[in-house]
């Protein structure tokens, strides 16, 4: 691999827009119809370039400017990754550069850090994310299940075969009682229109209490669900609480958490036995912290399914995990297109994430439109 130095570093703001309004969760309002993809590219002496999700100031990419990518992001086959804290911010278009320089996917540097044999073409399992809260403005409770079930049929169409829904309009939305009957109904019908096989997974922010949710998960009991994802703020004694509740009910749901400020304790009461899946946000985790913690969790048989949300990439970045992580269950599906990326090779295949073995993410940048971001709005350090 080179050992090139980096000469520059770029930072843009892109935006992209979702093919229809994403409405509220159980605590946040309306998240629209656009989102924002913050991009840097770094271009080493030696021409190789690298690009990906990126927040960071002028100051401190200055920083990097004269190191080299294996400087800042030491990879080696065998050994888990190490990450310069300086080099965090920059941490996904290092790991493209990486990718570019040795001409292999990320998803294969990741695998070879744990000795991993990867089968390809890589298809990694995803769920649409897109069921949101978008039925405050009927009163009736059929219409606004049948609203929903809709936009699962578009998923369905997508060739989707998992969904998550947001649950919780009782949180703040609604009255608490009418709220929760509409999840409920809600729940049902989108069970009906993705069929018995269809992977169903709810989500309440932390919209519900311990008996709210023995509630929802007794009414859809005949549903099946896949998991429930943070139901109210991680508690250990809650959670040990509806874990016997479930067990006693004979009700499989696993119990997902960790995607927002997550407790500290969260990895240690997975060990206990009351969280299943740990979801930690690719973006705001990192992919580096990712893989060491997934090396944890595949000791522990616990789940790895890394949230994403608003930010486009992580459609296409989650999938490179998984190839580390034995027990990956989920890319987070978020549709969107941002003009200015393409993502060739990309695709939705019953229900999974076809990655291709392009070198880096395998992603494409549009570079006269980045170039006019950079210049408007955006900064170049050299």
């Amino acid at each position: 691999m080179s050992n090139s130095s980096i000469v520059s570093i770029e930072w843009a703001n892109f935006e992209g827009r979702r093919p229809r309004s994403a409405g509220c969760n159980a605590r946040l309002g309306e998240h629209g119809v656009t989102v924002q993809v913050p991009l840097a590219r770094i271009t080493c002496a030696d021409g190789s370039r690298g690009f990906g999700p990126c927040r960071t100031t002028p100051a401190a990419a200055q920083e990097l400017i004269g190191r080299s990518a294996h400087d800042l992001l030491s990879h080696e086959a065998g050994r888990l990754p190490v990450l310069e804290d300086a080099a965090r911010a920059l941490e996904f278009p290092l790991w493209d550069l990486l990718g570019q320089q040795s001409g292999q996917p990320v998803y294969q540097l990741a695998a070879a850090t744990r000795k991993h044999t990867v089968a390809e073409p890589l298809r990694v399992p995803c769920y649409d994310t897109s069921l949101y809260i978008d039925d405050l403005h009927l009163s009736s409770e059929q219409e606004a299940a049948q609203l929903i079930a809709d936009e699962a049929r578009q998923g369905l169409a997508r060739n989707h075969t998992a969904f998550k829904i947001k649950v919780g309009r009782g949180a703040r939305h609604m009255p608490i009682q009418e709220g929760t009957d509409r999840d409920i109904a809600v729940i049902h019908a989108v069970r009906e229109a993705v069929g018995p096989d269809a992977a169903i997974m709810i989500d309440a922010n932390n919209g519900y209490n311990l008996n709210l949710t023995k509630q929802v998960l007794a009414a859809t009991a005949d549903c099946h669900l896949f998991w429930l994802e943070e139901a109210f703020h991680e508690d250990a004694v809650l959670y040990g609480d509806l874990c016997e509740w479930m067990n006693n009910e004979d009700l499989y749901v696993l119990v997902a958490d960790g995607e927002g400020l997550a407790a500290p304790t969260l990895l240690d009461w997975a060990e206990q036995g009351v969280i299943d899946v740990v979801q930690y946000d690719i973006f705001g985790y990192g992919l580096t912290n990712w893989l060491h913690t997934a090396a944890k969790l595949d000791a522990l048989g616990i789940h790895t399914a890394p949230h994403h949300y608003g930010r486009h990439l992580g459609n296409y970045i989650s999938g490179h995990l998984a190839t580390a992580a034995d027990q990956f269950l989920f890319v987070e599906w978020d549709e969107a297109t941002t003009p200015g990326i393409a993502a060739p090779g990309y695709a939705i295949v019953d229900g999974h994430v076809m990655v291709p073995d392009s070198p880096g993410f395998g992603l494409a940048l549009d570079a006269e439109r980045f170039a006019h971001a950079v210049a408007n709005g955006g900064f170049r350090v050299n």
